[in-house]
């Protein structure tokens, strides 16, 4: 069950030695499987370790609960002195470990009424930021009994604006192929009666790969039906490769795979359905636009972000998205974002860093220059993608068409410009302006990083969720931005090309698939 969950985590008191640690590990490792079989998610606490393994990311996340206390039996006559006498310590221990380093730690030893002496220890883990670290302290101690010799755990500490709370732990499922999703597979006279037989008046959309419908089960619930193209070359291909990503992934910033249809010449992908539509038909529409707050549009940004860090460092594999873009960003009945679309991506092993092919697949002005140059892709090609979206929720306006006033720039281009002028005020969105400068700003910088021309001047995901929630400062200094594209025109089309030929536009695509 270990090897099955996707996020661990363990922490170890500064004043325990390294073996000690080491040995409290193995033996939590050992314990935990058989005291939580079958969970997917479980934490342990002991003296010397703490170790805690989920299926959801817990990483970018403060959670004070669920907590665990211990403590004697004892109790002190005067407890108004002892909780003065604590208080003192433990104000005293809170500000040296949240300003710590490498460890936010801080021990402390004293008198106190009816013990002789005190001993008090706190910690927090290394990646959370002064502030955070500070309240999650305080929280931990006001929730401490007024008892000799207490001791009070949270899980680890990690970084959040508004922490989620914990899913229960539930059986865990693996899907390793379509062969193994037997149980995901719909019947065609299911899915031809929920959409009424495919009618016009039940279409949602059409892509490169085909129609998408709105359909109703038997039960009510509501689905999204990708119909593939029957004429596609790539039908089947792009059929199993989305199969086979999508099931594996659990996510709430991803569009959830309910099911498929595989019937004669019928390719059917089942999808929840997302209400609120594709985030490209508010923000690039000029009455629209103006119902999307800042608030709504920071929102939607970490969204994204905590969707592609799941994608890049958190789920079971590693997946490159290779086309995100805005219009395969659906939001649902609250605007929260879920990243659709996976018929392009491929599956790296966890240890790969990068990939090539002679194919390239994906949307002129979010592809990363090593990619629709080279053929070379990588986390930092999805991470060139989002930098896109950024500037593209910020502008309000697309990086294929990109106006100012009556003259037609390139987005990153334009927005370098007036980043290096001191004029980035001309780059967000008219009805933006009463909303707070000192985010949007932050989130200009952040997307200039993220198009970097060289790939390893790009932060990681793992950076920018946090820089994204102010908890990484300072923010490095973007340098000129990719410019390899910057003309009056540049095509928005859903391309495939061969690197060794011409630059053809076309409403199809390939998926590959990294053998493993």
């Amino acid at each position: 069950m270990v090897q099955s969950s996707k996020v661990t985590t363990s922490k170890r008191r500064k004043d325990i030695k390294q073996d000690d640690c080491l040995d409290c590990l193995k033996n939590a490792s050992r314990v935990l499987p058989q005291n939580c079989p079958n969970r997917k998610e479980a934490i342990g606490w002991y003296d010397y370790c703490m170790i805690r393994f989920s299926d959801r990311s817990i990483f970018g996340i403060m959670e004070v609960n669920p907590s665990m206390f211990m403590w004697n039996t004892g109790s002190v006559s005067d407890q108004d002195g002892y909780k003065r006498q604590l208080q003192t310590l433990f104000e005293s221990m809170r500000s040296e470990a949240a300003s710590g380093d490498i460890f936010k730690f801080a021990a402390r030893t004293s008198l106190a009424p009816d013990l002789g002496r005190l001993y008090v220890l706190v910690q927090c883990t290394p990646d959370l930021s002064q502030k955070n670290c500070s309240d999650c302290l305080t929280a931990v101690y006001g929730n401490i009994p007024p008892v000799v010799g207490s001791k009070a755990s949270p899980p680890p500490p990690f970084l959040a604006s508004s922490p989620p709370p914990p899913p229960p732990p539930v059986p865990i499922t693996a899907v390793e192929g379509i062969e193994s999703v037997d149980s995901l597979q719909f019947d065609f006279s299911t899915i031809r009666a929920a959409t009424n037989n495919f009618s016009d008046a039940n279409k949602l959309g059409k892509g490169g790969f085909g129609i998408v419908y709105m359909g109703k089960l038997s039960n009510g619930q509501q689905i999204a039906v990708k119909r593939l193209s029957r004429n596609s070359q790539q039908g089947d291909s792009e059929f199993k490769n989305e199969v086979l990503l999508v099931a594996k992934l659990q996510h709430r910033n991803l569009v959830r795979l309910l099911g498929f249809c595989l019937e004669g010449n019928e390719r059917l992908l089942i999808y929840e359905f997302v209400p609120n539509r594709s985030l490209d038909y508010y923000i690039f529409d000029p009455m629209k636009c103006e119902n999307i707050s800042w608030e709504m549009r920071f929102k939607i940004i970490r969204g994204i972000a905590r969707g592609l860090l799941y994608l890049h460092e958190d789920s079971r594999l590693r997946i490159i998205h290779r086309d995100l873009k805005a219009s395969n960003i659906l939001l649902d009945a609250e605007m929260n974002p879920k990243i659709s679309d996976f018929g392009m991506a491929r599956i790296f092993e966890l240890d790969q860093t990068e990939g090539n092919t002679n194919r390239i697949v994906g949307t002129y002005g979010y592809m990363a220059p090593e990619y629709a140059m080279l053929g070379q892709f990588s986390t930092k090609s999805d991470v060139f993608s989002f930098g896109v979206l950024i500037l593209e929720v910020l502008s309000g306006q697309k990086i294929t068409h990109f106006h100012d006033g009556e003259n037609t720039e390139y987005l990153l281009s334009y927005a370098w410009k007036n980043w290096r002028e001191e004029t980035t005020l001309n780059l967000i969105d008219p009805t933006l302006s009463d909303s707070p400068i000192t985010e949007m700003m932050r989130c200009i910088k952040i997307g200039l990083l993220c198009v970097q021309e060289n790939a390893s001047d790009r932060p990681s995901m793992t950076s920018v969720v946090p820089m994204l929630n102010g908890n990484l400062d300072p923010i490095p200094t973007p340098k000129q931005p990719a410019s390899f594209m910057q003309s009056n025109v540049v095509s928005s089309k859903l391309v495939q090309h061969d690197i060794s030929s011409s630059v053809t536009n076309n409403e199809a695509s390939i998926s590959e698939l990294c053998p493993r």
